[in-house]
């Protein structure tokens, strides 16, 4: 026997609710248990809520929430009621979480049903006892109703949401809502009601004969319970109404805060009394509804200035620099206005350079928007003026500071509302690639190589703008913004960021680059080996963006923007000069001066970087270890091989660097480049300086503290030697990816 045949005789219908498509399945049976046609219907969910009692459908969506919760069968009696509200019978609903391939599964977010729809013989087993009492029922709306408006963050959404209420015993077939602008009544939202391309009503004077204008002039309600009513109080625009083919219209004021700011029709395909009651539901949805419009109102007002805001201090679109392509990223915090003091620049230069800022305003609210917009205006004047990057950053810190001198603050008792700002000024140089830059307490730039390896470039930096040295805002002094210069090569992508693109979800500057550098890594993946390691920078942008806050865009839309911790601002920047550089090549350059011996450190980290994946491609997949015995021990050998290897080459460039700027008087630079397949790749560190004396080989003895560079080259080097150039030498060391490693005892 088959199922079907089973349902049918027991009268059982199937019915699927999938509420993330915000529709209803019912076969045959269903929608005849539930008063609507017996065939199979696919309805929205507001026909499903008009045809359950309303205190009862309140009820089931407690029991929907239990079976989602608790992942089982859930069951309840629930009373069906035509278009007057009157109860026909009562069925029996029996409900179960699903998903597609296992139907016991909940899905999280918006929920999916599935269940069955049989009538009870005797009504009196209903779970709510079937009293009749209309009070009741209009509470259980009322409170329904209000939940659903005050969660509606839109217009349309507002409107959609009334269109789908259904109040007890009598639910309209239509609705409009009337706005005011100036002496004109206006059409906002139409639902319910079938018409062409042209509304016969969008645009009205206030002093016409028509319900909805009376309902704003005099500030009470209008009914009209029959077609002849309507048409003995309003003859001039009863043809207007006639068309829609309504039997009774209820023309309610929308007010807030004592003010009518429109109004709102409901119509009935019925002839209706309009019975005190029924009055005072309405009135009571026209209040809600007022509040709606009002909230909806309020927030679409505050999106326009915030679209606004943001379009006046940010560029609308970039110059155009030859031989390079710009794309850039601002996402504001989430609450109130979303603006905040991140912001990034591209400024032409009377130099025929090119101008790349980055900034942060301590704060996120508007005053720190505020001040962010002036010293943004402050650093293109200043740009403009021709000055280097470290007298613009100068000059900006000064400016800055006086913003919040004694002069401008309040009374004495208000204190100064002083913020600082981190920046990072670049001056570059299309044509040859130099980027000369200037650092306020940011973060350091990064560059992706063509094969979208990412590496934290180190540069000199200063105080904050706006904090002068020695602590003192208002000191005249001028600071100290040294510049570093990086050459950024065909091929390569600069990038600039705000720290809220690191240091989110919980992340700190460690891990959050690490999260960055996976997302540049699984885009060079994706770009073929035509696109000459040219990355899509708006792809990438957007790649970034939706690794801190899931997918967005550079609208800033959706309701992830609630809950940002800190803004983004973001600026890629990708040189291209018509040359396709390699993917397999990787390339870095630093100067480390005799006067900022620090940066021996910052080129091991370099050093570092550039070899993440040292080794990575020497042994099998990860599960050739299920297969083959002894190979995850391997696999974990190679590792260690790769990381000692990686650590021989750290330790041979420290101690090249150190010798130089001990011995000589001169400043060294180091050039690291990896060429090859995985695999096979080649490292080459040089390391050059202007002293024409060659190292020789020491025997530094037991307890020395020196002379150990040229033994620790011959042991840990595929191959090394010195080479003369012109003023000076270079000292150099070449290892391969598949030679043996050295093992640390």
């Amino acid at each position: 026997m088959r199922s079907e045949d089973v349902l049918a005789a027991t009268g059982t219908g199937i019915w699927r609710w999938d509420h993330s498509a915000g529709s209803v399945i019912l076969d045959a049976t269903s929608a005849e248990l539930l008063g609507l046609p017996a065939r199979p219907t696919r309805a929205v969910e507001s026909t499903l809520r008009s045809c359950f009692h309303v205190v009862d459908f309140v009820e089931l969506s407690g029991i929907v929430t239990l079976a989602l919760a608790e992942g089982q069968i859930a069951e309840a009696l629930l009373r069906v009621v035509d278009s007057s509200g009157a109860v026909r019978r009562t069925v029996r609903a029996r409900i179960r979480p699903y998903s597609e391939g296992t139907a016991s599964q909940a899905t999280a977010g918006p929920f999916s049903l599935i269940g069955t729809l049989s009538q009870v013989p005797d009504p009196s087993q209903g779970q709510t006892q079937i009293t009749g009492d209309w009070r009741r029922s209009r509470e259980a709306f009322l409170l329904d109703a209000g939940r659903a408006l005050a969660e509606a963050r839109s217009t349309d959404e507002v409107l959609r949401v009334a269109s789908g209420l259904s109040m007890p015993g009598f639910t309209p077939s239509g609705l409009a809502v009337f706005g005011v602008d100036g002496d004109r009544l206006t059409l906002v939202g139409l639902h319910g009601h079938d018409h062409g391309p042209d509304l016969p009503i969008t645009e009205i004077p206030l002093d016409t004969a028509y319900p909805a204008a009376d309902v704003v002039r005099s500030g009470r309600a209008v009914y009209l319970s029959s077609p002849e009513d309507y048409q003995r109080r309003y003859p001039l625009t009863w043809p207007l109404a006639k068309a829609f083919g309504r039997r009774a219209w209820a023309f309610l004021p929308l007010v807030v805060a004592g003010r009518t700011t429109g109004a709102w029709m409901a119509s009935f395909e019925h002839p209706t009394p309009f019975t005190p009651d029924e009055r005072a539901v309405l009135t009571t949805v026209a209040r809600m509804l007022a509040q709606a419009l009002s909230r909806a109102y309020l927030h679409e007002s505050e999106r326009e200035f915030t679209d606004g805001l943001q379009r006046t201090m940010r560029p609308t679109r970039y110059p155009d620099i030859k031989n390079m392509t710009v794309a850039g990223r601002y996402v504001p915090t989430g609450g109130g206005l979303q603006v905040g003091g991140d912001w990034y620049d591209v400024i032409p230069l009377p130099s025929g350079r090119t101008a790349l800022v980055i900034g942060d305003v301590q704060g996120h609210d508007v005053r720190a928007a505020g001040v962010m917009s002036q010293l943004r205006i402050a650093l293109r004047a200043y740009a403009a003026e021709g000055h280097r990057p470290e007298a613009v950053l100068a000059r900006a810190s000064r400016f800055l500071a006086g913003m919040a001198s004694p002069v401008e603050q309040g009374p004495e008792d208000e204190p100064a509302d002083e913020r600082f700002a981190t920046c990072l000024y670049i001056e570059a140089d299309p044509l040859l690639g130099t980027l000369d830059i200037a650092r306020a307490g940011h973060l350091d730039p990064a560059v992706r190589l063509p094969d979208g390896t990412l590496l934290v470039r180190p540069t000199a930096g200063g105080l904050p703008l706006g904090i002068a040295p020695g602590g003192d805002r208002h000191s005249p002094g001028n600071g100290d913004y040294p510049t570093t210069r990086l050459v950024l090569e065909p091929g390569e992508t600069l990038m600039l960021c705000t720290d809220g693109l690191v240091e989110t979800g919980g992340h700190d500057v460690e891990t959050g680059w690490s999260r960055i550098r996976e997302v540049f890594r699984a885009q060079a993946a994706e770009q073929s080996a035509d696109d000459g390691g040219r990355p899509d920078l708006d792809g990438l942008a957007d790649a970034l963006v939706q690794a801190v806050h899931g997918p967005t865009s550079h609208h800033n839309r959706g309701p992830l923007a609630d809950r940002r911790e800190d803004d983004i601002a973001l600026l890629l920047v990708r040189r291209d000069d018509g040359r396709a550089a390699p993917l397999t090549a990787r390339r870095t350059v630093l100067t480390v001066s005799q006067a900022d011996a620090g940066r021996v450190a910052a080129a091991r980290h370099q050093l570092q970087e550039m070899l993440y994946d040292w080794a990575a491609g020497a042994h099998d997949s990860p599960g050739e270890s299920e297969l083959m015995p002894g190979v995850e021990g391997a696999a974990e050998s190679v590792g260690d091989a790769a990381a000692n290897a990686v650590d021989g080459a750290v330790l041979m460039l420290s101690e090249m660097l150190t010798n130089v700027l001990v011995h000589t008087d001169g400043d060294a630079l180091m050039v690291a480049e990896v060429t090859g397949e995985p695999g096979t790749r080649v490292l080459r560190v040089e390391v050059s300086d202007q002293s024409d004396e060659l190292p020789h080989r020491r025997d530094p003895g037991e307890l020395a503290s020196s002379g150990r560079g040229l033994v620790l080259m011959d042991l840990l080097a595929g191959s090394w030697g010195v080479d003369p150039r012109g003023e000076g030498k270079v000292i150099w060391f070449e290892m391969r990816e598949d030679s043996p490693a050295p093992v640390w005892e």
